[in-house]
């Protein structure tokens, strides 16, 4: 029937026909908001190693998304603030120590090869910030597993499992203790019963504000999960990956734990160490790499969870933590999971 009058025709455009407000811009924005506790946090502890692994990273990161892009002849992404977000990512997860033009390389290798070679922000299979990690404990691994502690630890709390009773106090050096994930790694390995860590305050406060060895921006849970919060509060990210990577994680550390207790770590330990926090809220959550249906980020947070934990606790496993190489090998499965987890067309059989 045709019309009458114009009143009424209806105009259809492609979806979407209502817009949220976000942007890309304001997105990465606020992820480098909620960044700004934990960078205060590594700056108090780790100091200017800190500070320059971060002004290393961020502007390499800056300086190599500028070039790839005229090299390539597209559109500056500057303004997006994506290639930031990458520099300070990276930056967190490093060693405090780690030598300058390791860091430059590492940048140069998440943006030009994890990113821009797939076409740049929103097609790269991988979050940049994880593969430049992974690119450097494969070509610099002494470097990338060699830890110092921050200026404020002093000692570490432990009991051994063969006096499980009598806690001891052992005053670590800075420059060769590992980190608790790495020490209970390397007593697996050597056969010997695992140090039991003596949760008390004390030692419980040293962990989740950031007082242990580890990368600059892992180790406090504390202000890692104020910029989670604003995350959540801002609608940046949801809670399904976070809470169903740290729930695994909790859950799979505690059933350890009551089948074997000389040889497992506490929960609260695995909780609390390395690089979970982090990933958790920050990586694991990635907009590009991750799934987009709520069932999916479900499985996807799960699935993070039991390989992490299958790194960490496996002891003939050469790296005591899984976190990267977790979220990594999950976001291969992501468009698998994307296919399987789809929601069904309004009005399909």
């Amino acid at each position: 029937m045709k019309p009458e009058e114009s009143k009424d025709l209806y105009i259809i455009s492609s979806s979407p026909h209502t817009h949220s407000g976000a942007s890309v811009e304001r997105i990465m924005l606020d992820v480098v908001i909620a960044l700004m506790p934990a960078l205060a946090a590594s700056l108090w502890f780790f100091r200017w190693d800190a500070l320059r692994l971060i002004a290393v990273c961020v502007a390499t990161c800056l300086l190599a998304e500028w070039g790839s892009r005229k090299a390539m002849r597209r559109a500056n992404s500057l303004s997006d603030f994506s290639a930031a977000v990458t520099g300070l990512l990276l930056a967190f997860n490093l060693p405090p120590a780690l030598p300058t033009w390791m860091a430059v390389a590492g940048s140069l290798f998440a943006i030009v090869v994890a990113k821009q070679v797939f076409g740049g922000l929103g097609y790269n299979p991988f979050n940049p910030a994880l593969a430049g990690r992974a690119f450097m404990l494969i070509s610099f691994t002494g470097a990338m597993t060699t830890w110092s502690a921050s200026e404020w630890l002093q000692k570490v709390r432990y009991a051994s499992a063969a006096a499980a009773t009598k806690a001891t106090e052992t005053v670590v050096d800075a420059a060769t203790f590992a980190t608790p994930l790495g020490y209970a790694k390397e007593a697996l390995k050597a056969g010997k019963g695992l140090p039991l860590f003596d949760f008390d305050l004390s030692l419980l406060q040293d962990f989740f504000l950031g007082n242990v060895n580890g990368c600059i921006g892992e180790t406090s849970a504390l202000a890692l999960l104020i910029g989670a919060t604003y995350l959540l509060v801002r609608k940046v990210i949801t809670w399904h990956i976070p809470v169903a990577y740290l729930l695994t994680v909790l859950v799979y550390a505690a059933v350890l734990r009551l089948a074997a207790p000389a040889t497992a770590l506490p929960p609260l330990v695995h909780l609390l160490s390395g690089g979970l926090m982090l990933g958790a809220f920050f990586m694991a959550t990635d907009m590009v790499t991750t799934p987009v249906t709520r069932r999916g980020m479900l499985v996807f947070g799960i699935g993070c969870g039991i390989i992490t934990m299958l790194i960490r606790t496996v002891k003939s496993g050469a790296y005591p933590e899984g976190v990267s190489f977790a979220i990594l090998i999950m976001n291969a499965f992501t468009p698998l999971i994307n296919r399987a987890t789809r929601n069904r067309v309004f009005g399909a059989k």
